[in-house]
């Protein structure tokens, strides 16, 4: 069976760790049997159904890199979603999750692609921008690579223990972050939404010719988009993924 027919399939993994990110946020680890990998950025679909028949499906991007063994999908609740709060407050170890995938070529970035890189995220849009963090430090790269993360508050910051630490190993890795709503006593960092000045600030030089990834809220990305081609980026080198407020 060819891996484009396996991403066609719904199939079965198994949970195996449910780690707690933010009091929102959580991300589920998963065995996959037979699992034949994906590249930094892809996302899966998940089903849910009910005792009825009732389905709901909604896409999650990917966290794990590419060189790990299980899969891992960092999903944050909604309460008004239908799939969020069973992933983030039901489902346990030992269970089975269906989805299907991996999905999407567009938004993926591989080390050999090189760089500089900026990756631009928004909320739970740094997901798949940690995937590729993830993937850079598996493999060794040195690639220029500065991540502008956008919170609502300190305590919203998915991953911040594990950016801190890759931050503080990789001197050619930067993390910016900026805090929206709430802040601690002694915030030193940027403390409003990502705007055209602040990327002026952040981000490289267009005669470098980043590679840059933003993802998060609709909104927010297309803001970032226009920014980044306002400053003049080139608008091909500027890919972008989305999501609206609802669904969950």
């Amino acid at each position: 069976m060819t891996v484009q027919r396996y991403r066609t399939l719904w199939r079965l993994a198994d949970v195996v760790e449910v780690v707690p990110e933010t009091p929102r946020t959580k991300s589920l680890v998963l065995e996959v049997p037979g699992w034949e990998g994906h590249k930094a950025g892809q996302h899966v679909d998940v089903r849910l159904t009910a005792e009825d028949g009732y389905q709901a499906q909604r896409s999650y991007s990917i966290a794990s890199a590419p060189e790990d063994k299980r899969l891992v999908l960092t999903v944050d609740r909604l309460d008004d979603g239908e799939v969020s709060p069973y992933l983030t407050e039901v489902l346990m170890v030992g269970d089975k999750l269906e989805f299907r995938g991996p999905i999407g070529g567009y938004f993926t970035w591989e080390a050999r692609a090189g760089g500089p890189l900026l990756l631009i995220g928004g909320g739970s849009g740094v997901v798949p921008l940690m995937a590729m963090l993830r993937h850079r430090a598996a493999v060794g790269s040195d690639v220029p690579t500065r991540l502008l993360y956008s919170s609502r508050s300190y305590e919203e910051i998915i991953y911040r223990r594990e950016l801190e630490t890759l931050a503080a190993r990789d001197g050619a890795l930067e993390v910016i972050h900026t805090l929206t709503r709430s802040r601690p006593a002694r915030w030193s960092g940027y403390q409003r939404r990502i705007d055209a000045e602040m990327l002026a600030e952040v981000a490289w030089s267009p005669d470098e010719r980043p590679f840059a990834f933003v993802c998060g809220p609709t909104p927010l990305v297309e803001a970032v988009g226009a920014a980044l081609v306002g400053l003049g980026h080139a608008a091909a080198r500027v890919k972008t993924e989305r999501f609206g407020a609802t669904g969950g």
